[in-house]
Formats: structure tokens, sequence, C-alpha cells
């Protein structure tokens, strides 16, 4: 899929989210469905959230194989995602010191970090994998897929 035709469906499923999400502030149905739709739509090989839990990422709803269940605090790219608090494209995951190899076809990767004011409260991680799979489009769209009402109410998953 090219970046234009990636942007297109992006530009579609948009709207389509907003509508299947509104009025819905319980966190769990919310990540599952972005995960389904964004999984569905492009075929990364991994989308799942991590949830903040204390100095730990614990993983929330995915598709795809089994992952780590648990990312210490700074580890990985997600770790990286959540300490930066801005989102991380890494487009050769072999490249990326501190990488968490919990699958050897994942080849490059994004986390977009879920904001609640100025606190990260989850990440949204995708893998591919393709090498160099992820732009700044990506970037732009997913993190306003994971903008949504519902993660004001993601800390009361782990308080």
């Amino acid at each position: 899929m090219t970046a234009d035709n990636r942007e297109a469906v992006y530009k579609e499923l948009l709207p389509q989210l907003k509508a299947l999400l509104e009025g819905e502030s319980r966190p769990l149905p919310c990540m599952a469905n972005i995960c389904a739709i964004i999984k569905e739509n492009f075929g990364f090989f991994w989308v799942g959230f991590y949830i903040v839990d204390g100095d730990e990422l614990v993983l929330g709803p995915f598709q795809g194989p089994v992952a780590c269940m648990n990312i210490g605090k700074g580890r990985g790219v997600c770790g990286a995602a959540r300490e930066r608090k801005e989102t991380v494209i890494v487009p050769d995951v072999e490249e990326f010191p501190g990488h968490i190899a919990c699958n050897p076809l994942s080849r490059s990767e994004i986390v977009v970090p879920l904001m609640d004011g100025e606190e990260v409260v989850a990440v949204l991680d995708i893998d591919s994998s393709h090498l160099d799979d992820f732009s700044p489009t990506d970037a732009r769209y997913l993190s306003e897929m994971v903008s949504m009402p519902f993660v004001s109410n993601i800390k009361a998953l782990y308080p």
C-alpha cells in the first residue's frame, strides 16, 4: 500500500471510528475495536495496547500473535515512547537499542502514546513484518485515532 493509499484509508476510517466509539467511555472495548480496525484495514503484523501500571506497561487489547505481557519502565520502543511522551517510529527494529524482540517477524514499529493531559496512560504499539513501513502520515492519523474521550478512563484500569 502506497503512502497516498494509506492516507486515503485513514481519512475514510476516522469518521467511522469516531461514530463507532461515540458515547463509549469504557476503554477496553474502545481499544479492542481500534486494534481490530487497524489490523483489518492495514494488515500489520501486530497491533495492540500496553497500559501504564506504575512503572510497567501491561498488555491490553491486541490483534496478532502472543505478545510480551509486561514491559519495564523505559524498555524497548514502547518504553521510549512513554518516556519521551511522543510517537516513536523505528524503520528497522534490529537497529533500535534495547528493542524487545517478542517475535522475529517484526521488522519495523511505531508506538503512539495515549495522553491524559500531560500523562501517558497507555501506548498503541504496531509492528510490521516489512522494514521502514511507517511514516509521519501514520503517526498523525494514529495519534488522532487514540485521542478519543475514552482515554480519560484508562487510569481506572490500574488504580
